[in-house]
This record gives structure tokens, C-alpha cells and sequence, in this order.
């Protein structure tokens, strides 16, 4: 009986601290959903990397569009507030040895310095979009490239894509 109250007790630890996670990425982003290939694809495609370019996705999720830009040479960083989201990111790179070009930290991004960065990914909501552009044009060297799916930035000038909004940093 012990042992079941235990595992019990454990469950309901995982599910409060899940259900933390999720409400923490509520309220300081968005939620996690995660983007079909087809368009971490075309996100890569628009920002039209180099080799040279350092990426950071912002609010990486399970990290596919980091693993992706990791696959074709890039440096890339992933922030993310989800431990769980976190752990199976950082898993996916270490199985593929992607190691040396990628990796997800457990980190709200609003504390990140995004002015290593050549190209910044998001796909973030509505309500944060502002603030962001703000912290963009503080941070964000001139030339750097900024894609957005499905919600743009509310003042910068870009391109509409599909339903991506391409932006470079003046």
C-alpha cells in the first residue's frame, strides 16, 4: 500500500509540474505546437541561411527547427521553458551527434542576449509580438534576419510568405 501511495504521489508531482510548464509558457509565450516539417523547411529556406549564420529559435519546442538548421551546417540554439521539451531536444541532437551545432537550453528567452545571433526564429502569439520586436531592435546587429510564422511583428516592414513574415534588422 506504501508503495502505491508513493507512485501515486510521484504521478501527481510530474502532472503539477507539467501542468506548470504549460501554464509558464502561457503566460511568457505561446504553446507549444509543434510546426510540420514542410514548414521548419520553408522557415530555413526564408531565412536563407549560410554557413556562417548563427541561429536561435525562441521557444524551440522539441527542437526540430534547431536540429534542422544543425543538419544543414548551421550553428543553432534553441531556448526553451519546458524541462521536458528540453531534455527530449537535447536527446534528439546527442542521438543524431549533433552536438557541436546544436543545442536547446531551459531558458526563458526574454533573459537571453539574441545579439549573437545572424537569424532568429519564432513562432510565437499575438500578444507577445511587440515586446519582442522591441527586444529585437535592442538586440539584434544590422543585417540579421528575423522569420516569423504565422504572427508578425506589429511595426517592422517585411515580407509576407505564406505564413511566414520575413524581417532584416536595419
Amino acid at each position: 500500500m506504501g508503495t502505491m501511495l508513493g507512485l501515486l504521489l510521484y504521478g501527481l508531482v510530474v502532472v503539477a509540474a507539467l501542468v506548470a510548464a504549460y501554464l509558464l509558457g502561457l503566460m511568457n509565450g505561446a504553446l507549444y505546437i509543434p510546426t510540420d516539417m514542410q514548414t521548419v523547411d520553408e522557415m530555413l529556406k526564408a531565412a536563407n541561411l549560410t554557413q556562417e549564420d548563427t541561429l536561435v529559435d525562441i521557444g524551440s519546442g522539441d527542437g526540430r527547427l534547431v536540429i534542422s538548421a544543425a543538419q544543414k551546417g548551421v550553428k543553432a540554439k534553441g531556448y526553451e521553458i519546458n524541462p521536458l521539451l528540453v531534455w527530449l531536444s537535447n536527446r534528439k541532437i546527442r542521438k543524431l551527434g549533433l552536438e557541436k551545432l546544436a543545442s536547446v537550453s531551459l531558458r526563458d528567452f526574454w533573459s537571453a542576449d539574441l545579439s549573437p545571433y545572424s537569424v532568429v526564429t519564432v513562432f510565437g502569439i499575438a500578444h507577445i509580438m511587440r515586446r519582442l520586436e522591441k527586444k529585437l531592435d535592442r538586440e539584434l546587429k544590422p543585417g540579421s534576419r528575423v522569420v516569423c510564422n504565422l504572427f508578425p511583428l506589429p511595426t517592422w516592414e517585411g515580407k509576407k510568405e505564406g505564413s511566414m513574415y520575413l524581417y532584416s534588422q536595419k
